[in-house]
């Protein structure tokens, strides 16, 4: 054998990599492409589990900080706080890896190559994965998901902290229960505007790993595309890193898809497409699709290369003490830290949509029983999400509110019904808790009714729970008899605040018209009670904006499959919302003062205020900057700018906002990005400019024309 160059760490990750996969055999670097990908023991190399999860805390391994579920996360639009929670995230998981390498263990969830962040818009609030996104806007998910990605990976500048992979790309958004045979059919503009943007700022981040999707796109198996993942993703985007299919999604190219006739043809397509690591076993199939010519030898090489390069840069082939994160012990899991940030990452998550004669919050001492009913109030599972792992305390919102007031004020609960049957109780009549949840509501001096969904109602195909289309929600309303509860609750006479715990937007127009005070919290993490209770209180003040739109009904959505934007989301929509995009309200009063745009739209402008907390309370506010430009039939105002500003009472702050020209430029039904000459619309403040916004908040953004006279100009 030849010097081990692969460790020799003079060289560059790539030279050692290149060097180790030519020591191997054919059937060594076959066996490399698999997501367990075996020990070589004749090169030193060991074992190692390429699947890993953590979307919002190192998943489905153990203990781990369980943080609010991406969608939340997305809700507080704080791009700081999403960076200190994936540090805080791949903290843990450093700390997991060293111990779980100090006793030999290798297996699946055991890895530094973590899964996440999931990055699809969420284009249709029946889709069940919508939860483990950042929401429905391009332009917020890639900002919010590079900032996950920096704080997974971290700055070390010779090592990573862990890899981050962005999936799943691309044109994905269910329906869940068609997924392995679906065809998402995206016109060229649709596609570059909407469904890739997220994507393009991970790779020009650096994020270490992409994960292809189930579905074809235009036709292409994703997980196969010549145009995803050879033209766009490494030729246009130059992207460096591996690209991994989603579980077991080969097989469906032959089984469902039907663009291949067998195995071997399966995985020379996802091979000689630039597919690296095969989450599956059909990878195995290789060594015969060499044989009959379909695949190369040197692509392989090429496969096994990026995976090696990946595991060189995590530093798994260095001395132990030079990797800076090797010396992170067990005792950095479930910190009293970690705890602390993800109480304060539920509160940042939590908005306020309704606060009608100022109820919130309650005044403690002029309250002597509390109400809460509902199928949530003490519902573990409404508390986490999916891809969660394994908290060490878990508090519900009746928990919470219980440990907030104390002994001062009786706490009286009732489930009020099932989350979505008829009954609780098998054997009982249909409705059977509403006696109880009455009797209750009539003891209190205010009702809080907690509500939504759960994992089990919303989530991936296949995940056991399911009770709705595999997955997927039939319709935006609440579920069962939550809403009969919830008017016989209101026809007490009592004050009632509603928290809905879910990771989608629902459809509560009754709620909406006759419920004095409502709270999103979403899934808010195993801390979520407390955080609840500190809102509902008073200890904390709502500061999330919707990262989706709240629609009035079910029927106003295009068809689930129809993957055409027009008529989606805040971008497209043309009736009215519910609660809009970037809505949500606060316990203080804001002022934007001072507000200007100056520059010009070839060059960039600066969007400037002064920001002021008018009212008695400290709190944050998102200032909002969105651009409508001058094409027929393309989108309403769109997200281009946020800034997170936290201030005391009577405090204020400059706040300026850059736009560069990019911000602008739109693209055309040829998918081409390009600045058109024309009027362009700038709108600054903390909401979107839509009317109903402007009705809920009672005030609007300012907005500013601009305009560009030259030639339509292509933006690279």
């Amino acid at each position: 054998m030849a010097e081990k160059v692969w460790l020799d760490e003079s060289k560059s990750f790539e030279e050692r990599a290149k060097a180790l996969v030519g020591e191997m055999t054919l059937e060594e670097k076959v066996f490399q492409t698999l997501f367990s990908a075996p020990a070589i023991e004749r090169l030193g190399v060991p074992a190692y589990n390429y699947w890993n999860e953590a979307l919002h805390g190192v998943a489905r391994a153990g203990v781990a900080t369980v943080f609010p579920q991406a969608i939340g996360l997305a809700a507080s639009f704080d791009e700081d706080l999403l960076g200190e929670v994936a540090d805080t995230i791949s903290t843990e998981a450093r700390a997991k890896f060293n111990m779980q390498q100090q006793y030999g263990d290798r297996d699946i969830y055991k890895g530094l190559t973590f899964w996440s962040p999931n990055v699809n818009i969420f284009r249709d609030p029946r889709w069940g994965r919508g939860h483990e996104t950042f929401g429905e806007d391009p332009f917020l998910s890639g900002r919010l998901g590079t900032r996950f990605i920096r704080g997974m990976q971290g700055t070390d500048g010779k090592y990573m902290k862990v890899a981050a992979c962005a999936k799943h790309f691309a044109v994905h958004s269910g329906p869940e229960d068609q997924r392995h045979s679906f065809n998402a059919i995206v016109s060229e503009q649709d596609l570059r505007e909407t469904y890739l943007p997220a994507f393009r700022a991970c790779v020009k981040e650096g994020v270490e790993a992409v994960m292809g999707a189930y579905n074809r796109t235009n036709g292409e198996a994703c997980c196969g595309s010549k145009k995803l993942l050879v033209d766009i993703l490494r030729g246009e985007w130059g992207f460096g890193g591996h690209v991994t299919s989603d579980c077991w999604a080969l097989k469906d190219f032959h089984e469902f898809h039907m663009v291949t006739a067998n195995q071997e043809e399966t995985v020379a397509l996802a091979m000689n497409s630039g597919c690296d690591l095969n989450c599956g076993n059909l990878y195995v199939h290789l060594l015969q699709a060499v044989r009959d010519g379909l695949v190369e030898e040197s692509t392989i090489d090429r496969a096994v290369t990026r995976l090696f390069t990946t595991r060189m840069k995590l530093g798994l082939f260095d001395k132990k003490d030079e990797v800076p994160f090797n010396s992170i012990g067990y005792e950095n899991v479930d910190t009293e830290e970690a705890r602390k940030l993800n109480r304060e990452a539920s509160r940042r998550t939590i908005v306020l949509l309704k606060n009608e004669s100022g109820l919130l919050p309650l005044d403690k001492k002029s309250i002597r029983t509390i109400g809460v009913i509902g199928p949530n109030a003490d519902n573990r599972k409404a508390l986490v999400g999916n891809y969660e792992g394994t908290a060490s305390e878990y508090v519900t919102v009746l928990e919470g509110i219980r440990e907030a007031v104390g002994d001062d004020v009786r706490v009286m609960y009732s489930e009020g019904c099932h989350l979505f049957r008829d009954r609780v109780q098998g054997l009982g009549q249909a409705n059977d808790r509403i006696a109880e949840a009455k009797a209750v509501a009539q003891m209190s001096d205010v009702v809080v009714a907690v509500m939504g969904l759960d994992p089990g109602l919303e989530g991936e195909e296949g995940d056991q729970g399911n009770e709705f289309a595999s997955g997927d929600k039939p319709n935006l309303e609440l579920p069962g008899l939550q809403e009969k509860v919830l008017r016989e609750l209101a026809a007490t006479g009592k004050p009632v605040v509603l928290v809905l715990l879910g990771g989608s937007a629902l459809a509560i127009p009754w709620a909406d018209e006759n419920i004095p005070a409502i709270l999103d919290a979403w899934y808010p993490g195993a801390q979520g009670g407390r955080a609840v209770a500190d809102v509902l209180f008073g200890k904390a003040c709502p500061e999330g904006k919707l990262p989706v739109t709240f629609y009035r009904t079910t029927e106003e959505l295009p068809a689930f499959t129809d993957y055409a934007m027009k008529g989606r989301t805040y971008r497209y929509m043309e009736q009215p919302a519910l609660y809009p995009f970037g809505y949500g309200l606060s316990y203080t009063t804001w002022a934007c003062e001072d507000v200007s745009v100056t520059g010009d739209v070839a060059e960039g402008v600066t969007c400037s205020m002064r920001l002021s907390n008018t009212g008695t309370i400290a709190g944050a506010q998102t200032v909002q900057v969105y651009v409508k430009a001058p094409l027929a039939g393309g989108p309403n105002a769109q997200l281009k700018g946020l800034c997170k500003v936290r201030l005391q009472p009577g405090e204020s702050k400059q706040v300026s906002i850059s736009l560069a020209k990019e911000a602008f430029a739109v693209y055309n039904d040829k998918g081409r990005f390009v600045l058109l000459p024309g009027e362009y619309k700038v709108y600054v403040g903390i909401s979107q400019p839509d009317a109903r916004s402007a009705e809920l908040l009672g005030v609007k953004p300012e907005e500013f024309t601009l305009r560009y006279d030259g030639e339509e100009l292509k933006i690279d």
